[in-house]
């Protein structure tokens, strides 16, 4: 992809690690861990938040031992003897900053990019998302060709909306402080903040400075942000995150929205996971009998499939786009999609996570991700590392990345251009509405036919 096109949506929070990766996590706590059976769901009740005064160093290293000891799915621990850990930093640990760095060292011997500890402000970050909730202005914002914080959008309803932020804003300071050098991860930092506290960011509109005083407010995360016709028979829809708690209601929504269409084209690119919960349900939501929508395999070897209850809410005909952005949860609901005859799958192989995390809160307010299982497809493909294939492959080379030709929301001009799915200029979105067209109409003619033989008189002796 070309290097114009590293810009990111966000709205005033950095966008983790893990979910860029594609993280199918699961909340969890730090002592009552319950696997919900048939959907390898870990859920359980957040500890009481323990001032730091209060915190043994040693006790926080300790639980983490505990957890991957005890929890871990690889129960070889990357060809070690995970007891070799349990008492290395006894009476070394000083502060809660070398708790952290030794657990840090600890989780890193595992050789998984995936189980990582998080600091207070990064676990908070991830809850919020799975909220679907944070504090902020409520701005989508990225970085244009000259490395310039710019301004993609507003968010209706927000502070920022309602102070007059415009799509193509610069963001040249915020609170006073220049976003000159920044990268997009640290100006959302310190544009979010507490509830009801101000922010005031200087904005260059053309070639005047404005500036905005703000006061931050709780900030609703569509994970559906575009769910429209594209056509008198095709819907669209983007799904970019399974993260929030709210995606399942914001996806029965958009189908309700769209039950005219004849036809769904449903967008999963660049959508790198989130809560397995929600790949089960919205799967869940297509699949027309009861049908195995994903197993998971935990450190036992213990398989435990999730079911379809056979109450689809659509019978549409179904399209699913994939790329090499879409992940985890992503791959699970096309995995299942695929796997049941019922969806046809375009666009470039997915990345490649079949793995699940759990996520604990330690008592000083910071956390740890880590491997609880893997899962297969109903097919019981293991797809880690290797990704599900479209049915219809279109990739993509960084000349069509240049010209417009990805997905829609990738505009080569930079963030302050507008971008729309109907423009039909991307290649993969392109294919899967002629595709979809091809369909309904193979689709028409059987039917046609059917009727005919049905309706042909019957002639006597």
């Amino acid at each position: 992809m070309s290097k114009n096109l590293c810009w990111k949506a966000i709205l005033s929070l950095p966008i983790l690690l893990s979910f860029t990766l594609g993280g199918a996590t699961l909340l969890t706590n730090a002592r009552e861990t319950t696997i919900a059976q048939g959907h390898g769901v870990v859920s359980g009740r957040y500890l009481a938040q323990h001032s730091a005064s209060t915190v043994n160093p040693q006790r926080i290293y300790n639980r983490v031992w505990e957890i991957i000891k005890e929890e871990y799915y690889d129960q070889d621990y990357n060809h070690q003897d995970w007891d070799r850990w349990k008492k290395r930093y006894d009476g070394k640990l000083k502060t809660l900053d070398d708790s952290h760095k030794a657990v840090e060292t600890m989780l890193a011997s595992l050789g998984d990019r995936y189980t990582r500890f998080l600091d207070r402000d990064a676990f908070d970050d991830e809850k919020a998302q799975i909220d679907a909730r944070l504090c902020g202005v409520g701005i989508q914002i990225g970085m244009d060709k000259s490395q310039r914080i710019i301004v993609i959008a507003p968010i209706d309803d927000t502070p920022a909306s309602h102070a007059g932020v415009l799509p193509g804003d610069e963001i040249a300071e915020v609170d006073g402080k220049s976003t000159k050098g920044m990268s997009v991860d640290e100006a959302a930092k310190i544009i979010k903040g507490p509830k009801a506290t101000e922010v005031e960011l200087t904005l260059v509109r053309k070639t005047e400075k404005v500036k905005l005083k703000m006061v931050r407010d709780e900030i609703h995360i569509n994970s559906i942000p575009t769910a429209k016709m594209l056509d008198s028979d095709i819907g669209y829809i983007r799904l970019t995150s399974f993260i929030s708690h709210d995606a399942n209601k914001e996806m029965q929504q958009a189908l309700n929205n769209l039950s005219g269409a004849k036809g769904i084209i449903l967008d999963l690119r660049d959508n790198p996971g989130g809560l397995l919960t929600n790949a089960i349900e919205i799967s869940n939501m297509f699949l027309d009998s009861r049908s195995n929508i994903v197993s998971t395999v935990d450190k036992d070897g213990y398989k435990t499939p999730a079911m379809s209850d056979g109450k689809p809410v659509t019978h549409q005909a179904l399209i699913v786009l994939i790329n090499r952005g879409s992940a985890s949860a992503s791959e699970i609901a096309s995995g299942a999609l695929k796997d049941n005859g019922r969806a046809t799958l375009i666009g470039q192989k997915s990345f490649g996570k079949g793995l699940v995390q759990g996520i604990t809160r330690l008592e000083d307010g910071s956390g740890v991700n880590y491997t609880i299982a893997r899962y297969l497809t109903p097919s019981d493909t293991d797809i880690h590392n290797k990704g599900i294939s479209p049915d219809v492959l279109v990739d993509l080379s960084s000349k069509d990345y240049e010209e417009g030709k990805g997905p829609w929301w990738l505009d080569p001009d930079g963030p302050s251009a507008v971008r729309k799915p109907e423009d039909m200029k991307d290649l993969q979105l392109k294919k899967a509405v002629d595709v979809m067209h091809q369909q309904l109409e193979e689709k028409k003619v059987a039917l046609g036919k059917a009727q005919s033989t049905n309706t042909s008189p019957t002639l006597g002796n």
